[in-house]
């Protein structure tokens, strides 16, 4: 059955592009990009194949991810024809569920095939990262006890899309990892950790009636709306933390303040299923626009310090 709101089926390429949900994929290369800065920062170089090679293995984890999320939640009946939510692929009828779960697979083997190469430069701290990502990936919507039905979704975002994909990133350019990697992916994965918290939030009717007890669920409205202001406002502190501590360049992330403060505002007003939904939106460009910055900002201050 299609949602009332759905568009009429694209062809075979905008299926898939929708499927993929292309506005949450900046989440997975901010982290990248910023853990792959802070090893310029530290006076080494930056291998070009190795950096290519993390951000499409991140990528092909989110992706699979998303596609997973889309079938799985379609078959469990947690999505439904009146969901208020940017349009999923299975449930208007673009795709099966088990096409959906294929591609997710075929995004998996890659992301396996490019993490066992990665794990090989990188060592047994890349392999467990990479091996630890890609369960993660499947136990998100999959399994007995999925991550997405549970209250330990913005938890798993702000870990594996945050501390340790920045961590990670550093690591295998310089074998090396310190308190910078932690701020920076805090202030990269909390935004993204407030992304969710908005799609559940806005979902917390149909959640509810399907069986998931996420973190808005247990929180309810007043304290959902506490803790999305502390995820949303998280990189201002974490990034005036990596400035004072190391990373002068971070101070370039602050340029985002001015879009992610009155997020905060936005959420209090809760105008509904369309508001909600053009503020996930806001915050992940926010979010990632935040951690693009802050990039290029200590990779900058790096390059300056290398010439002279």
């Amino acid at each position: 059955m299609t949602p009332p709101h759905a568009s009429p089926r694209p062809g075979f390429l905008g299926v898939w592009w929708a499927a993929i949900r292309p506005r949450t994929l900046g989440m997975a290369i901010a982290p990248v990009l910023l853990g792959n800065a802070l090893a310029l920062a530290d006076g080494g170089g930056v291998d070009g194949g190795v950096l290519l090679a993390t951000v499409a293995c991140a990528l092909l984890i989110q992706i699979a991810t998303n596609l997973y999320n889309d079938a799985v939640d379609f078959e469990r009946g947690t999505d439904r024809p009146e969901r208020l939510g940017p349009l999923r692929v299975t449930l208007a009828g673009w795709a099966s569920a088990a096409e959906v779960k294929r591609a997710a697979l075929l995004c998996l083997l890659a992301a396996l095939a490019l993490g066992a190469w990665l794990g090989a430069v990188g060592g047994p701290l890349i392999l467990a990262i990479g091996l630890a990502s890609l369960l993660a990936g499947w136990a998100y919507s999959g399994g007995p006890w999925p991550i997405s039905h549970s209250a330990f979704g913005e938890v798993f975002v702000l870990l594996f899309f945050g501390v340790l994909a920045v961590l990670g990133s550093h690591w295998l350019q310089t074998r090396m990892v310190d308190h910078l990697d932690v701020l920076a992916g805090l202030a990269v994965g909390a935004p993204a950790a407030a992304v969710l918290l908005v799609n559940n939030f806005r979902d917390l009717d149909s959640d509810l009636r399907g069986g998931r007890r996420t973190l808005a669920a247990v929180l309810g409205a007043a304290r959902a709306r506490v803790v999305f202001a502390l995820l949303v406002l998280a990189p201002l502190p974490a990034l005036v933390l990596m400035t004072a501590t190391g990373a002068p360049g971070a101070a370039l992330g602050l340029m985002a303040a001015p879009a992610l403060a009155p997020l905060v505002g936005r959420f209090g007003r809760n105008g509904g299923g369309p508001a909600l939904n053009a503020l996930l939106v806001d915050t992940a460009r926010a979010g990632t626009r935040g951690g693009l910055f802050a990039a290029a900002g200590i990779a900058f201050i790096a390059l300056l310090q290398a010439c002279r």
